[in-house]
């Protein structure tokens, strides 16, 4: 009867984790334009854009500014779907098994993360729905995979104010995925 090694400490859990999530923001240099924010609770995200004046796109109302609004669904949707294809392998390493990685390849914030899972979706088509105004305060958005397949995925983006139950903007958003790392070829 083989023992089970002993569960990792629950702080190199979320180390492991929160390392993991900001080596992936960090590779979206828009989330820091905007000041986008991220909520992680296991494996659900939420994303958050705290309220600032220069969001604002009509001062009359005053509302956000729709390309702030859209910029915020489509990084909530790549993020969502770029932190589900490295769950697993996330959840998996453990420091006795993670694969080492060379340091000009690998992002600081994630020791023993293999760069080919920093490698994010691109964009194909991104459809919002503008159902009400942002008003000047802020705003929180979840992302859900309706589909991820090798190739192509296909993410709903909801963000909301001060009611979940009320959204002000939706969106679907269709990706190309990253391709897998190629296997080394035999000498």
């Amino acid at each position: 009867m083989t023992r089970r090694p002993p569960p990792e400490p629950v702080e190199v859990v979320k180390g492991r984790r929160d390392a993991a999530l900001s080596a992936l923001i960090a590779r979206i240099p828009f989330v820091a334009f905007l000041g986008v924010q991220f909520d992680r609770r296991g494996d659900e995200l939420t994303a958050i854009l705290p309220f600032a004046p220069r969001l604002i796109g009509n001062p009359r109302l005053p509302a956000l500014h729709g390309g702030a609004t859209a910029g915020f669904l489509e990084v909530a949707a790549i993020v969502e779907l770029a932190w589900g294809s490295v769950w697993d392998e996330i959840e998996g390493a453990r420091p006795d098994t993670a694969p080492d990685t060379a340091p000009e390849t690998a992002p600081a914030a994630a020791p023993g993360l293999p760069p080919h899972l920093l490698r994010l979706p691109k964009t194909i088509g991104f459809t919002v729905d503008f159902l009400r105004s942002g008003l000047p305060r802020d705003a929180y958005a979840r992302a859900r995979v309706n589909r991820s397949g090798r190739r192509y995925a296909s993410v709903h983006v909801e963000a909301w104010q001060d009611n979940r139950l009320r959204p002000f903007a939706q969106a679907t958003g269709h990706f190309l995925m990253p391709a897998p790392p190629s296997a080394p070829h035999p000498e």
